[in-house]
């Protein structure tokens, strides 16, 4: 993960350990719904509690108290924060524990298995006809699964039993055991699709109706797949454009990071020639004024050749007392108890002819 993002995530965490306030913001109403979900308990705010400023640059806060009011340049991450849908129809998913569904893997189903099977199959299908027999029904059908759990149909009607008793999380069970067993049929396709519906799982609603319309069109199946299609499409194109935004912002940052990357290379370039234009890359003398050399000698660049030398003018103490002299050569009075200094001079004294006084 960016460490960059990571550590605006610890920021932005921080902020709400110390106001918890900052969660009841309208934008952040999906943040808290998740974490509702997840079991957290979250304070109400008191009349005081105001979010603190945002560590972060490109706060999404705008419109809090203590925030800045002005619209934010950036499109906001969330999805949800926009995307307005109809949910009407939508239930809260069951949480019962999950139904039988018969030792698939190791039962040896005989020919009176299937049978009786297939009797219990029958006589749900007629409790099922005759009217609010759900509970019936559901049994009928779980008798049938134990005796022959191979039998994909047998999960498909148990499902269509739960739609009805509004539990839709256990008929996506059914199906989705149906699908494994025989993926050709077209029913636990449907009845998927209608639990997915009832969920408010557009997309998914979508894919499993089309899919049983294309195994064998039902007209039932057919026109749920009318409302819930338009509903998906609008989360695709909802989806991508967000995307398409994201992609764009790396885009932007990345040709940023470039850009600076490049300014810091052509400065480091432009330090190091002035550097070696300083050391005395055109004939001057490291440390003096212009490039002079000292005692009026006629050009030091041949001194860079000698490795004694430019190993003092390495010595800041050196080169220090070296400018005093070459500014002033009566100074060299001050240094006489120096070696080092005076072991340079006389060097250059020896090479060039000069004077030390």
């Amino acid at each position: 993960m960016d460490p960059r993002k990571v550590s605006e995530l610890k920021a932005f965490v921080q902020l709400c350990s110390q106001n918890p306030a900052v969660l009841h913001l309208p934008e952040l109403s999906f943040l808290r719904t998740w974490l509702q979900g997840m079991g957290a308990t979250i304070p109400q705010p008191s009349t005081n509690d105001v979010p603190p400023s945002c560590p972060r640059t490109e706060c999404h806060c705008s419109g809090a108290s203590g925030h800045s009011t002005a619209p934010e340049p950036t499109t906001p991450e969330s999805e949800e924060s926009e995307l307005e849908i109809d949910n009407d129809g939508v239930i809260e998913g069951d949480t019962d524990e999950p139904q039988e569904m018969g030792d698939f893997e190791n039962l040896e189903v005989t020919e009176e298995m299937v049978d009786q099977a297939n009797e219990k199959k029958m006589e749900a299908i007629t409790a099922l006809g005759e009217g609010e027999k759900l509970e019936k029904s559901l049994d009928l059908f779980t008798q049938a699964i134990k005796l022959n759990p191979r039998l994909a149909i047998l999960y498909a009607k148990r499902a269509s039993v739960y739609i009805q008793m509004q539990k839709p999380n256990a008929a996506v069970r059914d199906c989705d055991r149906a699908i494994a067993i025989n993926p050709d049929s077209a029913q636990p396709y449907k009845w998927r699709g209608k639990a997915q519906r009832l969920l408010g799982h557009w997309e998914e609603a979508a894919r499993d109706l089309a899919t049983a319309c294309k195994l064998d069109y039902d007209e039932e199946a057919s026109m749920m797949l009318k409302e819930v299609q338009p509903k998906a499409n609008k989360i695709v194109e909802h989806r991508r454009k967000y995307e398409r935004k994201r992609e764009e912002r790396e885009i932007r940052e990345r040709q940023e990071r470039v850009k600076k990357a490049r300014e810091e290379h052509e400065r480091a370039q432009r330090e190091e020639e002035a550097r070696q234009q300083a050391a005395g890359s055109h004939g001057g003398f490291p440390g003096f004024p212009g490039g002079a050399p000292p005692f009026g000698m006629p050009g030091l660049g041949d001194l860079l050749n000698d490795p004694e030398l430019l190993t003092a003018i390495k010595d800041p103490e050196v080169m220090a007392a070296f400018q005093d002299v070459a500014q002033n050569p009566e100074n060299i009075a001050k240094y006489q108890s120096n070696p080092k200094i005076m072991a340079l001079i006389t060097k250059l004294s020896a090479k060039f002819g000069g004077s030390q006084a």
